[in-house]
């Protein structure tokens, strides 16, 4: 198994299914999770602790994920830099240029396999899949 001790993924997502499916595959595979149910809450809880990586739902209640990369994106602070894994139902190319535009790093289309997910998170992490 890869180390990953120490590397802690936000995940953004206002389904709890998704958030449980995404922690389950990422805690067994070694990484810490926290979570987040929409920009708003990502901002608060990134201020508190750092993360190696965010996933990223789009659509969302109060702060959705493109408005929450561009937001965090634009602050003169550490947490700005972190990689983004947006994860949406939208499939479009408008879609993925958007999430690029925003401040996304990868762009992935749900459903999302659990072995998937947790080769982009590694290679995003810096860890080899």
């Amino acid at each position: 198994m890869v180390k990953t001790v120490g590397k802690r993924v936000l995940v953004i997502d206002d389904a709890s299914l998704v958030r449980m499916y995404y922690r389950d595959a990422l805690e067994r595979a070694g990484y810490e999770v926290d979570e987040a149910l929409n920009g708003l809450e990502a901002l608060e809880k990134l201020h508190e602790a750092a993360a190696d990586l965010l996933i990223v739902d789009v659509n969302m209640p109060q702060m959705d994920g493109f408005t929450f990369l561009k937001v965090l994106r634009r602050q003169e602070l550490p947490v700005a830099a972190i990689p983004a894994l947006v994860i949406s139902t939208e499939a479009g190319v408008q879609d993925q240029e958007a999430a690029t535009a925003a401040g996304g790093n990868f762009y992935l289309v749900k459903p999302v396999s659990q072995a998937v997910l947790v080769d982009y998170v590694a290679i995003l992490c810096g860890v080899a899949p």
